[in-house]
């Protein structure tokens, strides 16, 4: 195979959780780009339509579909719905993250529970159910967990101009995200045998217009780059684990952060 073709999807069924917001978008947009019949999932149905209409006018497809990954029935009715639209699936992108458990230090024990429920218990059923239907198959598959930069590191007081901030933050999300590194080298332990490969992304902040000058001008000195990511730098990492260019990666925890954990 040439190698510019074993980056292509074509042929190839995704599933991408979450999909209109943050990295979500380029996500989306990058598999689609490849080639693959792209499927995105979340509550908020009309926000995904939105963004698929948003792409069929550049003559890209991405189909929707309803997904709480809070409620056990949801997931197994979004995947029962996506087979019977497909066929397979060889692709899954855990995306999704809901930042209930971001608020505050001073949660209950609920919140963090509820926090944990939607983005932790929810990853761990719904890779199984996907890859229960990869090995089925019989053609391997690809699953790429979005960790973050902050599953990697503790937050850096320095970032913030509020000297504050991180004595408001709460440990949920790095909690999360550090755990999602490490089930991606377990389920790549358990799924190899199989030819499913599990890798993940571990993302650096992205530049949006409700940061402050300050902090832009804080993180991007904190990176060897010097700026936040933008729009696409997801998109090439996503399609390289997502293809047959990555045929021998898998365990592989890959920060897309401009060298902000390196530095």
């Amino acid at each position: 195979m040439h190698v510019l073709e074993s980056f292509s999807l074509a042929g190839k069924t995704a599933l991408v959780t979450g999909g209109a917001g943050l990295y979500g978008r380029q996500i989306v947009e990058a598999l689609a780009e490849a080639g693959a019949r792209t499927f995105m999932a979340s509550r908020n149905v009309e926000k995904l339509q939105a963004y698929a209409d948003e792409l069929a006018e550049r003559n890209l497809q991405a189909e929707v579909l309803e997904l709480d990954l809070a409620n056990q029935n949801s997931i197994d009715q979004c995947v029962e719905q996506l087979i019977a639209a497909a066929g397979k699936v060889d692709i899954l992108i855990n995306n999704a993250v809901n930042r209930c458990g971001c608020r505050s230090w001073d949660l209950s024990l609920d919140e963090f529970d509820e926090s944990f429920r939607m983005n932790s218990s929810s990853l761990f059923y719904l890779t199984r159910k996907i890859s229960d239907i990869m090995r089925q198959q019989g053609c391997g598959g690809s699953i790429v967990n979005i960790a973050s930069y902050m599953g990697l590191l503790g937050p850096n007081p320095h970032n913030y101009p509020d000297p504050e901030a991180i004595y408001k933050m709460s440990p949920a999300y790095f909690y999360e995200k550090g755990g999602m590194i490490n089930f991606t080298r377990f389920a790549a332990s358990v799924l190899g045998r199989d030819n499913i490969r599990v890798n993940c992304l571990c993302p650096g902040g992205l530049l949006d217009k409700s940061m402050s000058g300050e902090f832009i001008k804080n993180y991007s000195a904190n990176t060897m780059l010097g700026r936040l990511a933008e729009q696409s730098d997801l998109k090439g990492p996503i399609v390289f684990l997502a293809s047959a260019a990555s045929s021998y990666l898998t365990g592989a925890v890959i920060p897309v952060d401009g060298g902000y954990v390196a530095k």
